[in-house]
């Protein structure tokens, strides 16, 4: 009789502590993917500001191009990074 509550009560320790930790995995992606939401404000930001200094002097608009791609590609690595991290945590 022991043996069979010790039993069930183990088997339900395992089940709960799996569905804790498999909804923490999911809570855990859904935070970093509101990492998402910088890169998106902050590239908005940066074209908009490009967008002004090609106005400003349209004879400079190689050079404000190519600091806006490159400025852009280091601010998307965040949301990347955050995407990975979603990823895993949720494949585990």
């Amino acid at each position: 009789m022991l043996l069979s509550v010790l039993e069930n009560v183990v088997r339900f320790a395992t089940e709960y502590n799996e569905h804790f930790s498999s909804g923490m995995a999911y809570l855990g992606a859904g935070i970093a993917m509101i990492a998402g939401f910088g890169p998106g404000i902050g590239q908005g930001f940066a074209s908009g500001k490009a967008a002004e200094a090609v106005a400003r002097q349209p004879e400079a608009s190689g050079k404000i191009l190519v600091t806006t791609l490159v400025t852009q590609a280091v601010a998307e690595t965040t949301g990347l990074y955050a995407l990975i991290i979603a990823i895993l945590l949720i494949a585990k």
